[in-house]
């Protein structure tokens, strides 16, 4: 962590001329009134997105954007301001804004009291210079090659190659500091096939937190694209779903999605803290069947849904939802954690600074 600190001070706070004494300013600015608990979050994101559709190179995008968000929590209240230049005296007026919201807690002097000891679970490299820009498009263009060489019934092909790096920095009310850099890549191959007049499409790929050449290993990306041929000729040949109540069999991959929208959302802290959610107040009580554990694990090396700590600066955890249909808790960032009496799992996340 001490590395990633580093790096992240030298990306976010030394172009700025920010130093841990101006945090300290900072945060005492932030927390000159009372409060339970405030944080300073910066972030440095680059983004980079290829799309080949019908062999042609259709789209080729990067942004940048850069910039700190500060937070004041009272209670239930929370005062927010946010800004793009990192600047002190930006950051003491954003600080300024934030704190004015609240006014009830503790105060106190902070000074700054180093990064925790976390074991990174990805490698704090730069995934958009992991290929040269000529590689990427031979890549895009070899899988619409593939696609349309797997089947002549192929008609269209799709490519989107997508590369993220964000750099974080926060710094909590306690003097702890936390930073994380963020590779994130994703490959994604559509296709349309056509017989008798009958039009089908689908789609499938993949990513990591690790560099663009990870899809180049044991022909990752080339698999995309055969998959998603053969997916598609599969839908050439299938028959509308028969209507009813019936019992459906998932198997591993995108069902995943199903399962979050049934009952990820219901299993965040904030829903069942405001009792809006079904499994509120429900901690203990069989929530599913016997056969069901649900399990959000933010810890497993490289993996697109890891963090090595969330917004707030917690690490991530592997969280025990639901075991054997018994719920045994939730999804919590800080603020819902402390609220319930609970322990917050590294689930705070946020859009961006600005947020």
């Amino acid at each position: 962590m001490s590395n990633t600190l580093d790096l992240a001070r030298e990306t976010l706070l030394s172009p700025a001329g920010i130093d841990d004494q101006h945090l300290q300013r900072i945060m005492n600015q932030l927390m000159s009134s009372r409060l339970d608990a405030a944080d300073m979050y910066f972030q440095y994101s680059r983004q980079e997105s290829w799309v080949l559709d019908d062999g042609i190179i259709k789209e080729g995008n990067f942004n940048l954007e850069q910039g700190a968000g500060l937070r004041a929590i009272s209670g239930e209240k929370t005062g927010f301001a946010y800004t793009e230049d990192l600047h002190l005296e930006n950051l003491l007026e954003a600080a300024s804004c934030a704190h004015a919201i609240t006014h009830a807690g503790q105060s106190g002097r902070i000074a700054v009291t180093g990064a925790r000891a976390v074991q990174p679970l990805y490698p704090a490299l730069n995934p958009l210079e992991s290929l040269p820009d000529a590689q990427k498009i031979d890549l895009l263009k070899q899988l619409d090659a593939a696609a349309r060489a797997a089947d002549p019934r192929v008609k269209q092909v799709t490519v989107n190659l997508v590369a993220n790096h964000d750099t974080i920095l926060v710094m909590d009310n306690q003097g702890h500091l936390a930073a994380d850099m963020r590779p994130l890549i994703l490959c994604y191959v559509n296709v349309i096939v056509e017989e008798n007049g009958r039009r089908e499409q689908a789609g499938t790929g993949g990513g990591c937190r690790g560099p663009l050449t990870w899809l180049l290993e044991e022909d990752r990306a080339l698999g995309y694209a055969r998959e998603a041929v053969r997916q598609a000729l599969v839908n050439l040949e299938a028959i509308d779903t028969p209507a009813g109540a019936m019992t459906v069999v998932l198997g591993p991959g995108w069902p995943g999605i199903l399962l979050h929208e049934a009952v990820g959302h219901g299993l965040e802290g904030d829903f069942n803290r405001k009792g809006l959610s079904a499994f509120s107040g429900r901690i203990g009580e069989k929530v599913a069947s016997p056969l069901c554990t649900v399990v959000d694990d933010g810890t497993l090396p490289g993996r697109r849904g890891s963090l090595t700590v969330d917004d707030e600066g917690t690490p991530a955890s592997n969280t025990v939802l639901i075991e054997n249909g018994i719920l045994k808790g939730y999804m919590q960032d800080k603020l819902n954690a402390r609220l319930m009496g609970m322990e917050p799992t590294g689930n705070g996340r946020r859009e961006s600074y600005a947020y």
